[in-house]
């Protein structure tokens, strides 16, 4: 957690040293990219795809589906992808099915451009660049919040003000959103709350769940609360959902990813209105908290194990050039990317505002997906108003305990 919370740090305190890596000087080898879609990873495939021709191939597959064919396509032998960018949490399962390879030699052959702090290392091995750093905050309407006489919120008891005044005074039907739907994103904002409110996901130095307890009722409904100025298909609502509501003017107040910030105020989407008057902010504190109820994220590119080091080699290569100063220069806006050559601006403020207000790291824990999961499928029961907060939280741990006992990490 210490190298996360570095690593992110840096994308706004020093920013990092990544030089252009001039030319791919590669040969042959097969490059096969496996991440998620959204512009800035596209970015990074495309200029790794410049490294394409003359014996090399570069192919990819960005899909939201990521997740869940990961495991699967690098346990192949050989791999279905020579290459998975992940991010923190989408690593774990990679390195506990033992899937991706060490990046050291690759490192002292082709990285003397990385700077140290973006070597994610593990037990003393590189297993992974980092290339970007994320984490979700408020996107906020000033035009509305103007209307009705409020600033900013910078915490989530203001929020649900904000929403009260914006929807009683008839400006938006349902001015609030975030990224409810169980598939993995309702985990994500437990998580985001529940650290908010000063709670830990286990017992220190054990595999034991411990979300049970005052912080996890409090995190609860506090999305309970919010959700109340939410429209009833809530649980519905993923980046692929918010974002055109965004950009249609439906929304007042959000909460989702930073790297999203470029897209809702892009000309093909937004009309000038949403545009000027959309603001970034940091990710409201709650309960009286001192952090805001948000966690940090970086995105990188591991290598596949069962590839043949030839393909390794040019797959290192054309993602270093992927993640080169010309990419960034390029596509500046789409991301907080860990380059010298990135230049702050108005759409990073929000995550630049966030890692400064100390939001903590995304637990990587090799059981802390498991847990995850737990949220995602017990949480829609409370929400709906079909079970208590007490017992949704008991129904988590109960979950999480069987599933950790099948994997081992339990007795």
């Amino acid at each position: 957690m210490n190298i996360i919370k570095t690593v992110i740090i840096g994308a706004t305190a020093t920013l990092l040293a990544t030089a252009s890596y001039a030319g791919c000087g590669i040969e042959k080898g097969s490059v096969r990219i496996l991440s998620n879609d959204f512009p800035a990873l596209q970015a990074v495939a495309d200029w790794a795809e410049k490294c394409e021709g003359d014996g090399v191939e570069v192919t990819r597959n960005q899909t939201t589906k990521h997740r869940e064919i990961a495991v699967a396509s690098l346990t192949a032998n050989p791999a279905q992808y020579t290459t998975v960018l992940v991010a923190n949490e989408s690593m774990v399962p990679l390195i506990n099915e033992n899937l991706i390879r060490s990046l050291d030699d690759l490192v002292a052959k082709h990285g003397q451009n990385l700077n140290k702090s973006q070597l994610i290392t593990i037990d003393g091995k590189i297993m992974a660049i980092a290339f970007m750093a994320n984490a979700q905050h408020l996107f906020v309407r000033k035009d509305l919040l103007e209307k009705v006489n409020l600033d900013t919120p910078k915490t989530y008891e203001e929020v649900l003000a904000a929403a009260k005044a914006i929807q009683e005074a008839g400006l938006v039907k349902y001015p609030f959103a975030m990224l409810t739907k169980p598939d993995w994103n309702l985990g994500q904002e437990f998580v985001n709350m529940y650290l908010g409110s000063g709670g830990q996901f286990f017992e220190p130095g054990t595999a034991e769940a411990t979300v049970n307890n005052e912080a996890g009722i409090k995190a609860l409904n506090m999305l309970n609360s919010l959700m109340a100025y939410s429209s009833p298909d809530f649980l519905t609502y993923d980046t692929g959902s918010v974002v055109p509501m965004w950009q249609a003017g439906n929304l007042a107040i959000a909460q989702f990813w930073g790297n999203s910030a470029a897209q809702v105020i892009d000309d093909k989407g937004a009309s000038e209105e949403v545009v000027s008057n959309t603001v970034f902010a940091s990710a409201p504190t709650v309960g009286g908290g001192a952090i805001p109820a948000s966690t940090l994220w970086w995105d990188g590119f591991t290598i596949a194990k069962n590839i043949s080091d030839e393909d390794a080699e040019a797959t290192f290569v054309a993602m270093v050039n992927g993640i080169s100063e010309g990419m960034v220069k390029e596509n500046n806006e789409k991301a907080v990317w860990l380059s010298d050559a990135y230049v702050p601006n108005s759409v990073a403020a929000g995550v630049a505002a966030t890692i400064a207000g100390g939001a903590e790291p995304y637990p990587m824990l090799p059981y802390m997906g498991l847990l995850h999961q737990a949220f995602d499928a017990e949480l829609p029961d409370f929400l709906q108003g079909n079970e208590s907060a007490e017992k949704t939280l008991a129904d988590v741990e109960s979950a999480y305990t069987s599933a950790a006992k099948q994997q081992g990490f339990l007795k």
